[in-house]
């Protein structure tokens, strides 16, 4: 195991993830009355568009290339702490304010097979005329945003950047809500199948265990924001404008939903796995009564047969003709009777509809 430097000792740049997506840039900038999207490979290519009076997006997708993720940060004077924490994929979740600009970093989860989700890296960093987005992978997780504001849903383009901020958050917040209620969902069929007699038996322990792996993977990425989100509502933040503040408040509550919806597919989970392990219980119960009941049949069938194997010299029924005859009698008569006494008792009926 690889130990872990100092990066405050460092002054070279390194990204830690494992995406291989080559770096590049598109570059949108917007205001009530214009807007242009450009691809780029470069901040070279983007400089001469930078303008004043309109907000200006720079989404970054692969972090390969640190040299490119340098001249961005140095462009918008963004520290050199911060750009080590962007490329540090395993960074924390934190929501940090600096004089100039906002810096968010928090985790999404992308679809990698079914009911499996991986984690992704969001670095935002937000100014008064500015944001930059940084993404270990090529994603369409923007597509939704682009589109309004090709269409100026709610006037995004009238508005400053601490709204678009807002968008992305929420962006954030509905692709938890969409995952988790996807989950809770999933969990109430799976809990009436192990209620039902007709499923209950087609359900294993290995069917629920991908949604315990998958609730402690959103815990995960989504708890720290509870703590961090707070640092977004005090009065003192002024590239947080007062006109916005309601749709940051949107953000928290969403992320509240998410949460206690969280809560309550962990508690499921929790009843799942008890529910499963009791059916269990109950199907060995029943193999060991139905057991039980045919070993009592055979009891005294078994002493029967015990008495008339033993060696004596003289038992009147081994030499009658219809002895045989009488064995075999006695014998059905003492096992039907054992059944029918169960039947009346109902023990064997309550057995074969279990």
């Amino acid at each position: 195991m690889a130990m872990t430097k100092n990066n405050l000792l460092s002054e070279k740049l390194n990204y830690t993830g494992a995406s291989h997506t080559p770096t590049h840039l598109h570059f949108c900038t917007y205001n009530a009355d214009m807007l242009e999207f450009h691809p780029g490979a470069s901040m070279e290519e983007f400089s001469s568009l930078i303008r004043p009076d309109a907000i200006n997006w720079v989404q970054i997708h692969g972090l390969q290339n640190t040299k490119v993720i340098q001249e961005i940060c140095d462009f918008f004077h963004i520290d050199f702490l911060t750009t080590q924490d962007i490329l540090n994929a395993e960074h924390l979740t934190k929501i940090e304010e600096h004089d100039t600009y906002n810096v968010v970093i928090l985790k999404q989860l992308s679809v990698h097979e079914e009911n499996a989700y991986v984690p992704q890296q969001l670095c935002i960093v937000q100014g008064s005329n500015f944001v930059l987005t940084f993404m270990e992978h090529d994603s369409d997780f923007f597509n939704e945003i682009h589109t309004a504001l090709k269409n100026n849903t709610l006037k995004i383009r009238n508005r400053q950047s601490d709204f678009l901020l807002s968008v992305m958050l929420n962006s954030v917040m509905a692709s938890f809500m969409s995952i988790i209620s996807r989950m809770e969902d999933e969990l109430e069929d799976m809990e009436e199948s192990l209620l039902s007699p007709e499923t209950r038996s087609g359900l294993k322990l290995e069917d629920i265990q991908p949604y315990r792996k998958n609730a402690r993977l959103i815990k995960k990425c989504i708890l720290p924001l509870k703590e961090q989100m707070s640092k977004l509502f005090h009065t003192d933040n002024v590239l947080l404008h007062k006109a916005n503040r309601p749709f940051f408040t949107d953000v928290n509550d969403h992320l509240q939903f998410v949460l206690q919806t969280l809560d309550g597919c962990r508690d499921m989970i929790s009843a799942l796995v008890d529910l499963y392990l009791s059916n269990n219980d109950q199907r060995m119960n029943n193999i060991m009564k139905q057991l039980t009941i045919v070993s009592t049949i055979f009891i005294p069938l078994t002493f029967l047969a015990g008495i008339w194997g033993m060696n004596f010299e003289w038992m009147p029924e081994l030499g009658w003709k219809y002895g045989y005859l009488m064995a075999w009698g006695i014998m059905l008569v003492t096992g039907i009777g054992v059944y029918l006494f169960f039947k009346r008792k109902k023990w064997y009926l309550s057995l074969i509809h279990i």
